[in-house]
């Protein structure tokens, strides 16, 4: 099932399998900024990561002695158990607990909801995860969502630049063959700025460990900004696309895949985020249109 919010600037629509969106539309020219899933490039549009995000070694982790499985982004992307509601014609939220399905793999009790509410020309996206368990639960969670790029006739994909605002750690790990974080990192910023091009992601995504910034912007080089990501919540950001793909991902994160020498041990796990009996984390993002005015 679809749901649908808008306001005077945006439509915007969510589909409840997998709380993804599917939509971000001007209601000034009807200019789509999100990325239709194109399933010959990449048939995702923007991937709910929880409760890991990225891969695993070997697909597996221990917890307690005892090993479990999860899937790449774990298991909320592509689940049809994700419950919706629409709140009001400008929010919808969407909501998974654990089960016993969901114990065979992750050993936790959770409740997890995001929610997605318009304000102007903002679309904000808000995760609440509560610890319905006796033991401390080790959990990430972020955001994928692919924007289009270039966004209109006669543009390049080299026209356009992502600007990390005050950005102190400006070096970018990658990932190797096997979908893990290696010890050594490349540059790709200059002057804050993140040029787009063909080869940028040829070893997979751009991860910025402990990033600092707050707010990450897609310009045209001439035209000025199309949109931004506010992540103050989120310490860590991913940046991607499929190599010569006409669209970048923008993605704000509380964790990352699995290093190369890893323990395994989720308690041990690199980035993981730890939340104890009874507590409730919450943590949002932003994404501004500024071009449907």
């Amino acid at each position: 099932m679809i749901h649908t919010i808008e306001n005077d600037h945006l439509i915007v629509s969510i589909d409840t399998t997998g709380a993804e969106l599917t939509s971000i539309k001007s209601k000034k020219d009807n200019n789509e900024f999100l990325w239709q899933g194109d399933p010959s490039i990449w048939a995702s549009q923007a991937p709910v990561l929880f409760p890991i995000i990225g891969g695993l070694k070997n697909g597996n982790y221990t917890y307690k002695g005892k090993k479990y499985s999860l899937p790449k982004h774990g298991f909320i992307r592509y689940n049809k158990n994700v419950i919706g509601t629409q709140n009001s014609p400008t929010k919808a939220s969407f909501a998974l607990s654990s089960s016993e399905e969901t114990m065979s793999s992750y050993p936790f009790k959770f409740s997890f909801t995001i929610s997605f509410e318009l304000i102007n020309n903002q679309l904000i996206v808000s995760h609440t995860i509560k610890n319905n368990g006796s033991e401390t639960l080790c959990f990430s969670v972020g955001g994928h969502p692919a924007f289009n790029c270039p966004l209109h006739a006669a543009e390049t994909y080299e026209d356009y630049y992502i600007e990390l605002e005050n950005v102190e750690n400006s070096k970018s790990y990658v990932l190797n063959d096997q979908g893990l974080i290696p010890k050594n990192t490349i540059s790709v910023m200059n002057d804050h700025k993140i040029w787009l091009n063909d080869t940028l992601f040829d070893q997979d995504a751009l991860i910025f460990k402990n990033v600092n910034a707050k707010k990450a912007t897609l310009t045209h080089k001439t035209k000025g900004p199309v949109l931004s990501m506010d992540f103050k919540d989120f310490p860590d950001l991913g940046i991607w696309a499929k190599p010569k793909a006409p669209y970048v991902c923008i993605e704000p994160w509380l964790g990352y895949a699995d290093v190369e020498d890893t323990s395994q041990n989720i308690e041990e796990k690199e980035g993981i985020q730890k939340l104890d009996e009874g507590k409730t984390h919450n943590s949002s993002y932003t994404i501004t249109i500024t071009d449907c005015k």
